[in-house]
């Protein structure tokens, strides 16, 4: 079970990651999108998903047993390439419900001082 005292907590980032026009043609070549000049509007998840994993890597829950409930985003400026993105992580919430863990995680994607991109992931750890 994740430790409840880590709700709510946000971990900063380290490190940035440099938004490549290579990696935005490749994840839009995936969508079947044509346009690369902007990242699309899910790209984000290719930065904030390792952060998140990362953040969750050595809480105990079984990895073996997840699945995917719900992604959101919030776009404050799209991300184009170029761009250094730094991405903060929070556990939002986490709780127990029929034996399953769910635990919701924000990733914050920051460009120089501004949140850019926020991402919601809702993770079902079943029982």
């Amino acid at each position: 079970m994740l430790n409840p005292d880590l709700v709510g907590r946000t971990f900063v980032g380290t490190t940035k990651t440099t938004i490549s026009s290579e990696s935005i043609a490749s994840f839009a070549d995936a969508l079947g999108e044509s346009e690369t000049t902007v990242a699309p509007p899910t790209f984000g998840i290719t930065i904030s998903l390792e952060e998140s994993q990362t953040l969750l890597q050595d809480s105990g829950l079984d990895w073996s047993r997840v699945v995917h409930g719900d992604q959101r985003f919030e776009i404050f400026t799209p991300l184009i390439a170029g761009m250094q993105v730094r991405c903060d992580c929070t556990i939002e919430s986490a709780r127990v419900v029929a034996g399953n863990e769910i635990v919701t995680v924000r990733a914050d994607l920051i460009v120089e001082t501004k949140n850019a991109v926020s991402t919601w992931s809702t993770l079902v750890f079943r029982a």
